[in-house]
């Protein structure tokens, strides 16, 4: 088992923990809004010094990788890559929405074993970032921008029950009306759930390139055009 510093900043949820030997042992949350390039900063100096003062020796940084925020995204891997670049550590990515499958998985025994699992990133309006899993986390469709109406999760709901969690989920059961549907609430992505996920990975090997790695955004930035002062 490591020790392994996680962080997210895929939503408007700033986080950051540190785990040994699968355990959590520093957690730090803030739920206040957009302000990572604010929180973060702070949060890991808190991490590493924890880490520091309980000589401990850090083997990796995980990130919260996408999709979510295109600028939370980038402030969260630039964090993660300079710490790898700093201390010499290795970089492991975890996919935004598995991480906020953890806490279902963990804390809802009463879910089917046949049930699948949509985990949900708003992406305004009625659009979210979504995929389907089933309980092992294997991929029954893969990740995706969905414009969500009364049909589009029709194939997955007629074979058997359907579980939707995450920021974007609320507003699509409004249009999804179908008996096997079911809304889990209060579901976020944060770090102190992101290391049966990282730890997989580390044993797995699947450590990221450092210098080239990049966050999975799904769809590209566009800017706005600033509004006139007067």
């Amino acid at each position: 088992m490591s020790c392994i510093l996680s962080i997210d900043t895929s939503t408007n949820v700033c986080s950051v923990a540190v785990s040994q030997d699968g355990i959590c042992i520093f957690d730090k949350v803030d739920n206040s809004g957009p302000n990572h390039a604010e929180k973060l900063g702070t949060f890991v100096d808190e991490a590493l010094a924890f880490v520091d003062s309980h000589e401990l020796t850090l083997d990796a940084v995980a990130v919260s990788c996408g999709p979510g925020s295109y600028t939370g995204l980038r402030i969260g891997v630039s964090m993660a890559k300079g710490i790898c670049y700093g201390r010499n550590i290795k970089l492991l990515a975890v996919p935004t929405l598995e991480l906020l499958a953890v806490p279902v998985l963990l804390h809802h025994e009463s879910i089917e074993e046949e049930a699948l699992l949509v985990p949900m990133i708003d992406a305004r309006r009625m659009e979210v970032y979504s995929a389907v899993y089933d309980r092992s986390l294997k991929a029954v469709r893969a990740i995706q921008a969905d414009v969500v109406d009364g049909d589009t999760y029709k194939e997955f709901l007629d074979k058997g029950p359907v579980y939707f969690f995450g920021d974007g989920a609320e507003k699509c059961m409004e249009v999804i009306h179908h008996p096997n549907a079911h809304l889990i609430k209060n579901i976020e992505p944060v770090a102190k759930n992101m290391f049966p996920l990282a730890e997989k990975r580390m044993a797995e090997g699947k450590f990221e390139d450092v210098a080239y790695f990049v966050p999975f955004y799904l769809k590209d930035f566009v800017a706005k055009q600033a509004k006139p002062l007067l």
